[in-house]
């Protein structure tokens, strides 16, 4: 009688209905083989990227493509204006200047096609020997797409020394805004910090429509936000953010956003104590300057996976490292399938102001998430009872699984260090090539 090799079947099931099979089965960041690879990069600072040939610097207001032959160096405030298009070649390396604090600022009605490769995607990094967290600023997109905000166009205030004020100007009515493509990227080592406007962001996205495509990018190391989701109709697939110093992900001023197969890998040795979180879902910084008669900020995620890595995850939750990994705010709606949360304290807090009836919780949901590893699940800011909300997310409607397991046995390989596989072992049983 035949011996069936059990690895060989799972791949044969998976080549004949192989779609279906992952989409009941899977949570976290799902796909046959690891998407990381080979584009990532968690070791940025072992990357030797070169000298700058040229020189990019103030307004860039005629179509323009940088080429992979060359290194280039953003000198101060640059802008992309006037309508224009900046076309960026696969393997394109962009440094950001250290001494001017250099960005690059995509103003609203012109484009960004940075279309990279898998093998070879484009780089955002810093122009010191020994990089650090907030080297130099970050990028900005600024679409047509709504805000909440009173007035349809706001600008951007971040200290950004624009030659026109339109050229820092974002939000409109235009659903299906355009910004361009933003694709097999890295941005490493941004997030200026400012005296007056706080900490920059690796990656701004502000009033960005859905006809905008916004995937495969990871950001490493930012002493702000990894990605800062102002307003907008914008569709994200496809995020890294590694060791960001602040938040992963955070969507503000009535973003209307849907995130899917993206991974937050944080540590409490890089991220902030106080305010680092993997989600941070708000409506606006301040309610009186909000439009309460427009969308509020609304995000639909799916096969999301948060991970703190931690070498002593008790002792480093009872002195305070480790937060929620995500926290939502007032007047928000968010959904979360089919996901990953790992190593926090707690998984989830609400904010204080969010009222518990059927209203509030039918905009908030979580559903088919494992929770891993958490010191309490989902909670209340301030509150010291949560047993409701955790009685109410542990229903088995919800479909919600809850463990104790160590990363090594969670995810495939979380140990490797230059290429981790972040996917969620199920039952133990891969599909994978024999060797």
């Amino acid at each position: 009688m035949k011996t069936i090799n059990f690895t060989f079947l799972i791949l044969v099931i998976f080549l004949i209905g192989g779609e279906n099979l992952f989409a009941q089965q899977e949570k976290g960041i799902i796909g046959y083989d690891n998407w990381l690879n080979p584009w990532t990069e968690f070791r940025p600072n072992k990357v030797e990227y070169g000298k700058p040939t040229q020189i990019l610097s103030g307004d860039i207001s005629n179509d323009t493509k940088l080429y992979k032959r060359d290194i280039y160096l953003l000198l101060g405030d640059v802008f992309v204006t006037d309508s224009t298009t900046l076309t960026i070649e696969p393997g394109t390396v962009i440094i950001g200047d250290f001494k001017t604090k250099g960005s690059l600022t995509i103003s609203k009605g012109s484009k960004i096609i940075a279309k990279g490769l898998s093998t070879d995607p484009i780089i955002f990094t810093s122009s010191r020997e020994v990089k650090k967290s907030g080297d130099w600023g970050g990028i900005f997109i600024l679409g047509d797409a709504h805000t909440n905000k009173f007035d349809d166009d706001v600008t951007l205030n971040y200290g950004l020394l624009p030659s026109a004020a339109k050229n820092i100007s974002y939000g409109g009515d235009n659903l299906y805004d355009n910004s361009g493509v933003f694709s097999y990227v890295r941005i490493e080592y941004a997030g200026k910090r400012t005296k007056n406007y706080g900490y920059f962001n690796g990656l701004t996205l502000a009033g960005v429509g859905q006809e905008t495509t916004i995937d495969n990018v990871m950001v490493s190391y930012c002493e702000g936000n990894s990605f800062n989701v102002l307003g907008g109709n914008v569709i994200l697939d496809k995020l890294v953010s590694f060791r960001s110093s602040i938040n992963d992900f955070e969507f503000n001023y009535g973003t209307q956003c849907s995130i899917t197969n993206s991974l937050a890998i944080k540590t409490p040795y890089v991220s902030g104590a106080e305010s680092s979180k993997c989600i941070n879902i708000l409506a606006y910084d301040f309610k009186e300057k909000a439009d309460m008669s427009k969308s509020q900020t609304a995000v639909i995620a799916n096969n999301l996976t948060l991970v703190n890595i931690s070498n002593d995850l008790e002792y480093d939750i009872k002195v305070g490292l480790v937060n929620e990994a995500i926290y939502i705010g007032v007047d928000t709606s968010f959904s979360i399938d089919k996901s990953v949360i790992s190593g926090f304290s707690p998984a989830v807090i609400l904010d204080e102001k969010i009222k518990l009836n059927e209203i509030n919780l039918e905009k908030i949901n979580f559903t088919s998430t494992y929770l891993n590893n958490c010191n309490g699940n989902i909670f209340r800011n301030g509150y010291t009872n949560n047993e409701d909300l955790e009685n109410w997310y542990g229903n088995r409607s919800f479909n919600n699984v809850y463990s104790k397991g160590p990363d090594s046995e969670t995810f495939i390989d979380s140990k490797n260090g230059r290429r981790p596989d972040f996917r969620l072992r199920i039952n133990k049983i891969m599909a994978s090539n024999n060797d």
